[in-house]
């Protein structure tokens, strides 16, 4: 076990393969469905929940970890050898967990005070949040110390960005995130939203009549924010791999992307959006 531990929720989205190799550690959200609790890639894995999701009438509703959960993830790596983690989360503003991450920072320092422990609120979602991790990860691993990782998370937050498209506005229609009006007409015209974050709100980013026309806006969009730059993006989905091979055929003839991945959304975020959800997030490559 590393001597600095980095440490994630579930709804980073980061591929096993990836959770594997950087030795990246999750905290798993959780999802109530009737008198089900269930648990973010542990008890409900991503293609099971979308298979469900496509019939259910009424959404489950999801919530973070709470101090206890993050307790025992702080215990049991600092009980395998670790003596300083980099505990990153979701934005602050959708979610409790960096609230909760930080309660239990505080309550185990106090029983052991030769623990560090440093809470991030990255103030995104996603694989924007996973790239912080990936970063933070690879970091650690090549010996850098928990300030100078820190450091490095913190530089990338206000430059990380998510662009995705919902296929249906169904699902945003039943969590109460657009009103019935809105619903049926986007319906009829068959809209297909664009959403992204803004300083850790979802905002909306403009509205396209296709699939098409709504990746075309995408890569227009982290075009006109990086130009030729250099960038690393992940393509990211709930059930819809097929498009985002499309997105990503954009991005290559058009944007300077040096790595890239495909991640497909955990199961307590593609409720919000539903199955055929597609995207990127995307971050600089900083010097």
């Amino acid at each position: 076990m590393s001597k600095l531990a980095v440490l994630t929720d579930s709804t980073a989205s980061i591929p096993e393969n990836i959770l594997q190799e950087l030795n990246i550690h999750t905290v798993a959200y959780y999802i109530h469905r009737g008198q089900e609790v269930l648990r973010d890639l542990v008890t409900i894995q991503r293609q099971e929940f979308l298979d469900w999701l496509v019939t259910a009438r009424v959404l489950p509703t999801t919530a973070s970890p709470g101090p206890g959960d993050y307790l025992e993830a702080y215990r049991n790596l600092a009980d395998q050898g670790s003596q300083e983690i980099v505990s990153i989360h979701m934005t602050s503003q959708g979610s409790g967990a960096y609230q909760a991450a930080t309660v239990a920072q505080s309550m185990l320092q106090e029983q052991r005070p030769e623990l560090r422990i440093e809470v991030i609120d990255t103030r995104n979602v996603s694989l924007c949040q996973g790239w912080m991790v990936i970063e933070a990860a690879r970091a650690a691993l090549s010996g850098l110390k928990l300030d100078e990782v820190v450091e490095r998370v913190k530089d990338m937050i206000p430059v990380t960005h998510m662009i995705q498209t919902a296929d249906t506005l169904k699902y945003l229609y039943m969590g109460g995130r657009i009103g019935k009006a809105k619903h049926l007409v986007g319906t009829l015209l068959n809209i297909k939203p664009l959403i992204g974050m803004d300083d850790g709100v979802i905002v909306p980013l403009g509205a396209a009549r296709s699939r098409g026309q709504a990746y075309q806006m995408m890569v227009d969009k982290v075009e006109e924010a990086v130009g030729k730059s250099k960038i690393k993006i992940a393509y990211v989905h709930a059930g819809a791999r097929q498009e985002v091979d499309k997105i990503k055929q954009m991005v290559e003839t058009r944007l300077n992307a040096v790595e890239s991945l495909i991640a497909e959304l955990s199961p307590a975020l593609a409720v919000h959006t539903g199955p055929g959800t597609a995207g990127l997030c995307y971050t600089p490559v900083l010097a």
